[in-house]
């Protein structure tokens, strides 16, 4: 009898799951049906209107291409924006693990524009270890800045990243002894939280100093660089990955304590104008860079990506005429090979100088009109790994920012979705549910290991080029390989101008 019953049961249950299966049949043949309709006489797309149904296919082989690509068709060093010879570089010096290869490099050391350095032939005895020594910046200002870590967090918002993300980054660049960019959306606590040296970044829209209508609130500027964490004030003209074009943030990610540090409206598209309302020239720009530096104390410089140096030469004049004290303290030159959240193609792939060409032209300029020692140059693009910080410190380069190396230091694996909110690892998205996967504690070490690990191997670099530490490095220590296949001194590529010689870093 039990067996009986039991064969009732399972009858029923293979029954039921029949008439489930039906039904989920029938609605799959409902919405293909339903699909091929409206697919066949839509008329804004020829490809659904021809094949209907399987035409989606082909956007949804699209969009996962991007994943295949990254982890099963690619080689190591194919990819764009970073191939993933880049990409565990970065992660395996995150993590502290063990960084060496073995057999040979998959990098081809005979490709257009691959650096390599000119090894020292009798490299001083003793441990590779470089302490780099720190250099003083803004002399004139009532609170000079001494650092001496020379790589550096790049802009960031907080809004564009998430608040674990900020936190992590905060507490491993306190751990590591360098400094953080605020990027232009604020101070927000989490900058604070872990004690690093800040840079407080004022955009074109002002977020965090601005008055109602957009100006500058000087009262806010104040109580903000009050913090003794704020040792530097910058102002962003404009930045590589969309120049002339301010910053977007979606209106997904503008949350109320977002909206509230920026002083926006909740939940609305943030766009920020394409330069500020109140620097429409040089002059005006040595004016705003004044009002900061007496209102604050603090050095006081700007940020821009170039398309010439016209405007810098225009700069010089201005401080000839105004007196040496009125330089900006520092000039931060973007590369347009930089990233960001939210950026039009067409400027982020056609539009401004790169760094190898903007960096060393701005340097020349500061050196010929006697400026180099007062301004000091910190520049970002794309440098994430040793080589490329070693080859822009050889070029002239003071300090070195990067922002999508910290990513990665963080867990970023170049989804691509900084701009939907949608981010698998936590670290562009103000989603909590996604946020959940960054732990801050864990990566808070990798943030602060990636930067010591990465410093450490410029000064391999650096101790082999036969120099005591890596701002040592110079143009002749450094080679660029030519589209012949041959390679060229930086110093031959890029001269030093006559009327000066490359100076000391003081």
């Amino acid at each position: 009898m039990q067996s009986t019953g039991f064969a009732h049961w399972l009858v029923v249950l293979v029954e039921t799951f029949a008439l489930l299966a039906l039904m989920l049949l029938a609605v799959v043949v409902l919405v293909l049906m339903a699909t091929w309709v409206v697919d066949r006489n839509q008329t804004a797309n020829a490809v659904l209107r021809n094949f209907p149904v399987i035409g989606h296919f082909r956007y949804w082989f699209l969009h996962l291409g991007e994943f295949f690509r990254q982890y099963l068709y690619s080689s190591d060093r194919e990819e764009l924006p970073f191939n993933r010879a880049q990409r565990v570089w970065v992660y395996r010096a995150a993590k502290n693990a063990e960084n060496t290869n073995a057999f040979g490099s998959t990098r081809d050391l005979r490709a257009e524009g691959v650096p390599f350095f000119v090894n020292a032939p009798f490299p001083a005895l003793g441990d590779h270890h470089v302490d780099a020594k720190p250099v003083r910046i803004g002399p004139y200002a009532r609170e000079p800045y001494d650092h001496a870590a020379f790589f550096n967090i790049s802009a960031m918002s907080f809004g564009a990243l998430s608040a674990p993300a900020v936190r992590a980054l905060s507490i491993g660049a306190a751990k590591a002894g360098i400094w953080m960019d605020t990027g232009e959306g604020g101070l927000a606590p989490y900058h604070l939280e872990g004690g690093c040296d800040l840079v407080f970044e004022i955009g074109t829209a002002k977020y965090g100093v601005r008055t109602p209508d957009g100006k500058l609130d000087d009262d806010k500027l104040k109580a903000i660089c009050a913090h003794k964490q704020v040792k530097m004030v910058s102002i962003k003209l404009g930045q590589g990955a969309k120049p002339g074009m301010g910053g977007l943030l979606p209106g997904a990610k503008v949350t109320e304590e977002i909206a509230a540090i920026r002083g926006i409206p909740v939940g609305e598209d943030s766009q920020s104008p394409n330069r500020h309302l109140d620097i429409a020239n040089v002059a005006q720009l040595m004016d705003a860079i004044a009002h900061i530096r007496e209102l604050t104390g603090k050095p006081t410089g700007f940020k821009a990506v170039f398309g010439g140096m016209d405007w810098i030469e225009q700069l010089c004049d201005e401080v000839e005429l105004r007196g040496i004290e009125s330089a900006p303290d520092f000039i931060i030159v973007d590369g347009s090979e930089g990233g960001t959240g939210a950026a039009p193609q067409t400027l982020m792939e056609g539009v401004g100088l790169p760094l190898h060409e903007a960096l060393p032209e701005l340097v020349n300029v500061l050196i010929r009109r006697g400026l180099r020692q007062r301004i000091k140059v910190i520049c970002s693009g794309k440098c994430i790994t040793a080589y490329d910080v070693a080859r822009v410190l050889s070029v002239g380069a003071d300090f070195v920012n990067s922002a999508r190396g910290f990513m990665l230091a963080l867990g970023c694996i170049q989804s691509l979705q900084c701009n939907r909110n949608t981010c698998p690892t936590g670290i562009t998205t103000q989603n909590p549910k996604l946020q959940r996967g960054l732990v801050v504690s864990d990566k808070s070490e990798r943030v602060y290991h990636y930067a010591k690990n990465l410093m450490h191997e410029v000064g391999i670099i650096a101790h082999s080029c036969g120099v005591s530490e890596p701002r040592q490095l110079r143009r002749s220590h450094c080679r660029v390989v030519g589209d012949d296949g041959l390679s060229i001194p930086l110093e031959k590529l890029f001269p030093y101008p006559q009327a000066g010689t490359p100076p000391e870093h003081s």
